[in-house]
């Protein structure tokens, strides 16, 4: 990943990153759910719930993963497709979720025509890609005009002594968690340290809106450790 041992930059290769994920495939949705004290749950449902949905709408789940978020956003009604990176996570989640559409895509490249669909979100992945602006313009190309876009991404906590302990976790237990929890303990130390570095929800807002996206605004979820970023296609 560009970096040096025990430290995480911005400055990521696509090949890295797809193997990293495949060597974290088969227990990513079990170490997560561990990490987040469960509450990555209800981070997916407030992520459909943001999208506003309609039954028959087409939606894009890009970094789906094992596709976890893509079947959450299927229960609106909406024809819901995963494209991920990473082919280790796809075999895990065609494997346990047989009836949800998953592609493997690059986001700086996705396979898709332009205008197909009529929302597209984003995960927890947006972190991991090379070129964030790229990414936030492919997603704008394969979006309707006034289609919809979520991104659903760590923050940063508002309140200071939150924040002083969430980054106590973040950097310290989180990784001897992972290292008791995962195949890769080294991934989840990358993983930390991308978070840590990764821009506060004002400096989302404006790679979001400079990507071309219109009506951008942000709603804090605990606290401020993950925040919802909407916007809309011009």
């Amino acid at each position: 990943m560009s970096t040096r041992p025990g430290r995480a930059s911005l400055e990521k290769l696509p090949g890295e990153i797809a193997m990293m994920f495949d060597d974290v495939a088969e227990r990513y949705d079990r170490t997560n759910t561990v990490l987040a004290f469960g509450r990555d749950r209800s981070w997916r449902r407030e992520t459909r719930a943001a999208l506003g949905l309609r039954p028959g709408e087409r939606v894009l789940d890009v970094a789906a993963g094992t596709g976890v978020s893509t079947a959450e956003l299927a229960r609106s009604g909406a024809v819901a497709v995963g494209a991920d990176l990473s082919l280790g996570m796809l075999r895990v989640g065609r494997r346990a979720r047989p009836d949800t559409p998953l592609v493997a895509g690059d986001a700086l490249a996705l396979p898709f025509g332009d205008a197909t669909f009529d929302a597209v979100t984003v995960a927890f992945g947006l972190r991991n890609v090379v070129d964030v602006p790229g990414a936030l313009r492919e997603l704008a190309r394969v979006t309707r005009p006034g289609g919809r876009l979520v991104i659903c991404e760590f923050s940063h906590p508002t309140w200071a002594p939150w924040r002083v302990a969430y980054l106590g976790y973040l950097m310290r237990t989180l990784p001897e968690v992972a290292r008791r929890v995962s195949s890769s303990p080294e991934a989840y130390r990358y993983l930390a340290e991308s978070i840590r570095v990764w821009p506060d929800q004002a400096g989302l807002a404006a790679l979001v809106t400079g990507a071309g996206w219109g009506r951008v605004a942000w709603r804090n979820l605990t606290g401020g450790i993950v925040a919802l970023h909407r916007a809309v296609r011009p």
